[in-house]
């Protein structure tokens, strides 16, 4: 839902969250054109073997949990290590240059719902020296 609305710049209610979907996107961006193309995994469990080619494949990261669901905090963690290692691979063409990453709450509005907190989300982003933020 969250890269929907970030496309589309509406909320879409109905899709499928458990399919994983490459979208392509075009941006303006501080005056210039930018293609996006953005793997949504929908956050599957998978083996660490895909789990490593998809962190290949991007160039830039926003992990997302959902306030509702401490199993997938607990997972950014291991994710964003994963990501770090595997950039700073000098088999990278990168240069071992470490791609931007964002830590992303979601779901904010279901405070009754919440097993998560705020103070969690952002003891954990300033422990791995990312941006976070909290969204609905």
């Amino acid at each position: 839902a969250l890269t929907v609305r970030f496309i589309t710049r509406r909320f879409i209610g109905d899709y499928d969250p458990t399919l994983e979907m490459i979208y392509r996107h075009v941006a303006i961006m501080d005056g210039e054109m930018v293609h996006f193309e953005i793997l949504d995994t929908a956050g599957q469990e998978e083996d660490s073997l895909q789990i490593e080619e998809k962190i290949k494949w991007g160039d830039g990261f926003a992990v997302v949990y959902s306030v509702t669901d401490r199993c997938s905090f607990d997972e950014v963690m291991r994710l964003c290590f994963l990501i770090n290692h595997i950039h700073a691979s000098p088999k990278r063409s990168s240069g071992g240059e470490q791609p931007p990453v964002v830590i992303v709450a979601n779901k904010k509005d279901l405070q009754f719902d919440r097993m998560v907190s705020r103070e969690d989300g952002e003891n954990l982003s300033k422990a791995l020296k990312l941006p976070f933020y909290e969204i609905s």
